[in-house]
């Protein structure tokens, strides 16, 4: 009797104030109360289905709809209840077996997973609160195909449908909009990120060039912010590693009517033996604004600030690095990032149908280092050596205008959009005077007069992209999407060109058209496929065309993507799995070449051929028993590869493992509510450290312990890094100076404790 007087009273509420506002529910998580956006909701027949927006609100038709509806939402477990629940307002449960039901990466706006052609993967709010990762690499080698590789303090390069290296094949995003400007791409870029402020996380495999743009070749990354919360919420965090590790964690959160304000960061730092050079700080934050004027109309603002220092090691010869001898070379070398970034995004909801985007954004980022790789000897020295201290620097002014149209056919969606970015940028190096001391060890230096390099770019990209989504059929859908990129490259040399400083002044640009064709396929409510083709497209860094050459001679990468995948849900929401095969073709491939003397360079290589399967497996088996795993299996060819005198045509590819894997089994017990306790098998196949094919590695089999206690407003947890204590390499390269070896951690053991404003706000 009393669901059918809130029924009535709402319908008469609807039909006295319509005009005015419209009838609606509320999304929110059971145990925090924290709105849930993006969740999909939806009747058994389809007829009635809506996303909830940043506040977890979503419209409810009165007349048509269903008795009841499901709700799904990314890390939640899928709730089918009574339309008028609990006064529309209506409560999901946490879970760790569900597939990613909503993404907004696929277009830049929320849309059905099951309706987008990508290889897509989602890392939810619940899988970071839980991991407690101190690097991202702990949170993205979870997603299957991905193997982000630890080069110490949060220093990384990536590996997703390419072997592991450094070239601008990857785009960082937070919040749709790239975190660097494209032509000064950096291995490293993800030191840029908070961390501490991220909401979820998406990482899209294969070109993603059509939506976002160049770079997006071998995967995108997509970084969300955290909300705002309606309610005050927060947390304070410290923990501390065996090996030095120290790190504290912050946010705040509240709504004031329509002002919506979410504050937090981090701040860590490691302190070894001197012997070791492996010290390093960050300081993160994060202040994010929203402001509703009203349903229609939302503004919001995300400002970031980064600023790091850390020690650099360097690689271990083979005895050094079996021995455990991880003293380091090196007594002064450095990376220091200093990165600054706001965004401005206006929503206007024109109606039913239309929706404008507009979005301003400003990038400050230098990154300066005393790197250990660009250190030579000095002929006929045993006590000198040459080196140098560089400085990367850019800001960037740029804009991005998308409007979305729902059409009236076909349930068709249409987004177009423009963007541009202005970025000037310097690059110098000066050369530095290196002492060598009676153990060889690169002990002091000495800053020189001796400028090699100092030279500006004025780098300004432009681009137009359209992506039209039909549904001829109940089941099918169907994409078609196409960009055009132009990227101008205005160099000036403030020095005379040579060998060392650079080419002559010059203006280069870049542009290219890359096309999307996908389709979708639900064969039923838990079953569906998707195919796709896709084009890449990355232009050389400026570092690369213009640093140490007199002629710039390196050409954009283009590549030809075909992928085919599917995906099955068990029977009541137990669990899923997915499947995907794809084919990369690259042209003109851009690969880092180590070089005799120990340097990199990176230079195209004619064509490549990466080949693959990836896997993923969730399962529930009990309420307290969790079980997922994933992995990628993988062949990297060059199907046609000159460099000087060598012909590497049909050889593997250095560093490309032909499996990665992570699988990760979670014990929730019922009768401990609070408890979790996990162990994750990460592993690594054996593969050849150099296109000659003349040595491998062997690969790794890792594993990490983790357990933590939630009761009430305190979280504790304790992590166990290398639990066999194996001695492994996160990557190893051979050239003709010997092997290299990038150590990885050894049993490292974390513990930490959080207080949870308001019992358990994130």
């Amino acid at each position: 009797m009393k669901k059918i007087f809130i029924s009535l009273s709402l319908l008469f509420s609807y039909g006295v104030s319509q005009g005015q506002s419209e009838l609606r529910g509320r999304v929110l998580d059971r145990e925090t109360g924290l709105p849930l956006p993006g969740a999909y909701v939806y009747s058994a027949d389809r007829k009635f289905n809506v996303i909830t927006d940043h506040s977890g609100w979503f419209p409810v038709s009165p007349t048509g709809a269903a008795d009841s509806i499901t709700i799904t939402s990314v890390g939640y477990r899928k709730q089918r209840l009574p339309l008028f629940s609990e006064g529309f307002i209506y409560y999901l449960e946490a879970e760790s077996a569900n597939l990613a039901e909503v993404i907004v990466s696929g277009n830049r706006e929320a849309q059905l997973r099951t309706e987008t052609p990508l290889a897509i993967h989602t890392i939810s709010k619940n899988t970071i609160n839980e991991t407690k990762a101190t690097r991202l690499d702990m949170l993205l080698n979870k997603v299957p195909g991905v193997f982000m590789v630890d080069l110490g303090n949060e220093q990384h390069s990536m590996s997703m449908r390419q072997p592991l290296g450094y070239s601008n094949l990857y785009l960082y995003l937070q919040d749709g909009v790239p975190i660097r400007t494209t032509g000064d791409f950096n291995h490293n870029a993800l030191i840029e990120i908070n961390q501490a402020a991220v909401g979820n996380i998406e990482v899209i495999k294969g070109p993603a060039s059509s939506l976002y743009g160049s770079e997006a070749v071998g995967g995108a990354v997509n970084f969300i912010t955290a909300s705002p919360s309606e309610e005050t919420t927060g947390k304070v965090q410290v923990e501390a590693g065996s090996r030095g590790y120290k790190r504290t964690d912050f946010f705040v959160s509240d709504s004031f009517k329509k002002l919506g304000l979410y504050v937090g960061g981090y701040y860590a730092n490691q302190n070894q033996d001197e012997r070791r050079h492996n010290d390093f700080n960050k300081l993160a934050l994060t202040v994010r604004a929203d402001y509703s004027f009203d349903d229609k109309n939302k503004l919001v603002f995300t400002g970031d600030y980064i600023n790091y220092k850390t020690d650099q090691v360097g690689g271990l010869d083979s005895a050094r690095f079996y021995n455990r001898s991880y003293e380091s070379r090196f007594r002064f070398t450095y990376r220091k990032i200093n990165a600054r970034r706001a965004r401005l995004s206006y929503e206007r909801i024109w109606g039913a149908r239309d929706k404008t985007t507009i979005t301003l954004f400003h990038r400050n980022t230098a990154i300066g280092q005393n790197p250990f790789y660009s250190i030579g000897s000095v002929p006929g020295s045993t006590t000198k050596a040459r080196g140098q201290i560089n400085e990367d620097a850019f800001r960037s002014y740029g804009g991005i205008i998308q409007h979305r149209k729902n059409l009236n056919f076909l349930e068709g969606k249409w987004i177009t959009g423009i963007s541009a970015d202005f970025s000037p940028a310097t690059y110098w190096a000066h050369y530095i005077d290196v002492d060598i001391d009676k153990q060889q060890v690169f002990s002091s230096y000495t800053r020189t007069d001796s400028v090699l390099t100092d030279y500006r770019v004025n780098l300004f990209n432009s681009a137009v992209y359209t992506q039209l989504e039909v549904s001829p059929t109940e089941k099918l859908r169907l994409v078609a999407a196409a960009r055009y990129d132009r990227m101008d490259y205005n160099f000036d040399n403030l020095l005379p060109p040579g060998s060392y400083s650079g080419a002559r002044d010059a203006s280069n640009h870049f542009s290219y058209f890359t096309p999307k064709l996908g389709l979708t396929y639900r064969f039923s409510g838990h079953t569906g496929a998707y195919a796709n083709y896709s084009v890449g497209f990355a232009p050389p860094n400026i570092t690369d065309l213009f640093t140490g050459v007199q002629v710039p001679e390196l050409k954009p990468s283009t590549y030809n993507n075909y992928e085919i995948g599917g995906w099955i849900y068990f029977a009541g929401g137990k669990g899923n799995t997915e499947l995907t095969v794809f084919q990369l073709d690259g042209r003109n491939e851009i690969v880092s070449a180590r070089l005799p003397d120990g340097t990199y360079k990176n230079q195209n290589a004619g064509k490549t051929s990466h080949i693959g399967v990836e896997v993923n497996f969730r399962y529930e088996f009990t309420k307290s028993l969790y079980f997922r795993a994933g992995g990628t299996l993988a062949r990297h060819k060059y199907t046609e590869y000159r460099q000087q005198e060598s012909n590497y045509s049909g050889n593997y590819m250095g560093q490309a493992p032909p499996y990665i894997v992570n699988s990760e089994i979670t014990f929730k017990p019922v009768f401990a509510k609070g408890f979790r306790v996990a162990l994750e098998w990460q592993g690594l196949g054996s593969y050849y450290t150099d296109p000659q094919n003349t040595d491998k590695y062997k690969g790794f089999n890792l594993f990490n312990a983790r357990a933590g206690y939630r009761y009430k407003a305190l979280d504790v947890w304790l992590n166990c890094l290398n639990v066999a204590d194996a001695v492994y390499a996160t990557a190893v390269e051979k050239s003709a100076w010997g092997k290299t070896y990038r150590p990885g951690q050894l049993r490292t053991f974390n513990f930490g404790v959080a207080y949870l404003l308001n019992h358990g706000s994130y």
